[in-house]
This record gives structure tokens, sequence and C-alpha cells, in this order.
């Protein structure tokens, strides 16, 4: 049996690098709750801690038309969300504690422009870029179902 040669080896172990890079960079899932926009129900990944809140929706390549992720921040404050490695155009719904749409901005993928809440919120909601205007939710507008 003859041995592999060493350029073989080589594009052999760069091959198994790439991969394992790519299958660590694959989009995390996380737990779903329903929550509900009016009678719209909205199947929503929870990012509650904060490795969670870092990786967010990144990687992914596509989103349900009723799927998003609902970020939950321990108390109200200043948030803002930014697109570095997000390949999806998302809508991002800033929530106050009670429930109550503050803010919708839209933001563009691979970008790493701050998308600010007008004031402290508690909650941040992503989904697909236009999927509250098309449902005509906007700020004042409730969300129910929102974790603690």
């Amino acid at each position: 049996m003859k041995a592999p040669s060493l350029p073989r080896l080589i594009i052999g172990a760069m091959m198994a690098t790439l991969a394992m890079s790519a299958w660590g960079q694959q989009a995390a899932r996380f737990p779903v709750i329903p929550l509900n926009a009016g009678i719209h129900v909205i199947k929503a990944e929870v990012a509650a801690r904060d490795a969670e809140r870092q990786q967010g929706l990144m990687y992914r390549e596509r989103m349900g038309p009723n799927e998003g992720m609902v970020f939950v921040f321990e108390a109200p404050a200043g948030v803002c969300m930014w697109m570095k490695n997000t390949f999806i155009p998302l809508s991002v719904a800033f929530i106050d504690e009670s429930g109550k749409i503050i803010n919708i901005e839209d933001m563009q993928p691979q970008t790493t422009d701050s998308h600010c809440a007008k004031r402290p919120a508690r909650y941040a909601l992503e989904m697909n870029q236009g999927w509250f205007k098309q449902k005509n939710i906007k700020p004042g507008s409730v969300i129910q179902g929102l974790p603690n």
C-alpha cells in the first residue's frame, strides 16, 4: 500500500480545517416560544443569555415567514442592534417592559450600523425585513407572551 504524498496530506488537512471552521459557524438554534402581535402568532427563538444575544441570527440563510428572535435583557436599557455576520435583511422592534413597541428599524445584512431603541427597552424582536409593516404593526402595538 502506497503512503499518501505530502501535497495530498496538506490538502486533506486544509479541507478538514475548512470543514471544521464552517461547522463552527453554523447557526445555533435557541428555545422557541409563541408570541402574539394582535392576531399574528410568531414562533420566536429566545436569546436571553449574553452569549445567545451576541450570536443572535448570525450565519442564518433564511427564516420562515412568521419566525423571529426575541432578545431578552435583564432590565430596561439603551439597546442597540447590528447585523455583523447576519445574512438576512431584518426589521427589529424595540419593546418596553410592558410589551409595547417603542420603535421599529430596518437593518441591512452584514453591516455594523447601530440601530437603537429610542428609549430604554427590555426586549428586541427581530423578524424578516418588512414583516411589521406588512402586518400593520407599529410603535404602540403590544407584543404578548414575552418571557420575564
